[in-house]
C-alpha cells in the first residue's frame, strides 16, 4: 500500500521528461473565455471574470494513496507522474506566490469535484482546485490534453492570467516539483 510519501518522493531522473510539442504556443494573450468551473470549496469560479493576477496550475490526475495508477505504465507516460508533487509545491509555497503578486491560485484538472476535494482536504490545500470534468474550459481554450485509458486528461501546464487575459504560459513542466518555485521566480521579475 502506497502512502502519502510515495506519492511525493519521485526520482525524476527515472521519469520520462515531456517534450515541448507546441501545445500551448497559442495560448499568451489569449482571453479567457467564460466558463464557470466547479471549485473544491463548493461554489463556481470563472477565470475570465477575475480581476488582478491570478495563477492557474493545470495537471493530468492526482493519485490516492494505497490505490492502483489508471494503467500500468503511467509513470513511464512522458508528463503523467508528479501531480501530487507539483499539487503539493503550489500549497508549500502559497504564501510566498500571494506575496508575490498572486491576488489567486488554483489548481486546474479534468477530475471531479469529490475526487478533487478529498485530495484537496488530505493535503490541506489553501488554495481550490478547479474541475474541467467537461473539457469546457480545455475545449475553449485548446488546452494540451492526453488520452490515457479512455480518460481526456490536460497535460502539465501553469497559466499567469492578468484580469482574464493569459500573459504568461509554463509549458511544458518538468519537473513538476519544481513548477511552483518557477513561478514564483517569474512573478516576482514581472511585478504588475
Amino acid at each position: 500500500m502506497a502512502n502519502q510519501d510515495s506519492l511525493n518522493e519521485v526520482d525524476w531522473s527515472t521519469i520520462p521528461a515531456p517534450i515541448d510539442d507546441g501545445g500551448a504556443a497559442h495560448l499568451v494573450g489569449t482571453t479567457i473565455p467564460p466558463v464557470a468551473l466547479p471549485a473544491t470549496y463548493g461554489g463556481v469560479a470563472t477565470l475570465g471574470a477575475l480581476t488582478g493576477r491570478t495563477v492557474v496550475f493545470g495537471y493530468p490526475r492526482t493519485g490516492e494513496p494505497g490505490k492502483i495508477a489508471p494503467v500500468d505504465d503511467w509513470d513511464m507516460i512522458p508528463g503523467a507522474r508528479g501531480c501530487t508533487p507539483q499539487t503539493c509545491s503550489f500549497r508549500d509555497l502559497f504564501a510566498e506566490l500571494k506575496a508575490a503578486g498572486a491576488d489567486q491560485v488554483f489548481g486546474l484538472s479534468t477530475q471531479t469535484t469529490d475526487y478533487q476535494a478529498e485530495m484537496a482536504a488530505r493535503l490541506h490545500l489553501p488554495f481550490p482546485v478547479l474541475s474541467d470534468a467537461k473539457l469546457e474550459l480545455a475545449a475553449a481554450l485548446n488546452l494540451p490534453t492526453m488520452q490515457v485509458a479512455d480518460m481526456t486528461l490536460l497535460k502539465r501546464i501553469a497559466l499567469i492570467i492578468d484580469d482574464g487575459r493569459i500573459s504568461h504560459v509554463f509549458y511544458p513542466v518538468f519537473p513538476p516539483d519544481r513548477n511552483a518555485g518557477d513561478v514564483l521566480a517569474w512573478l516576482k521579475a514581472n511585478p504588475r
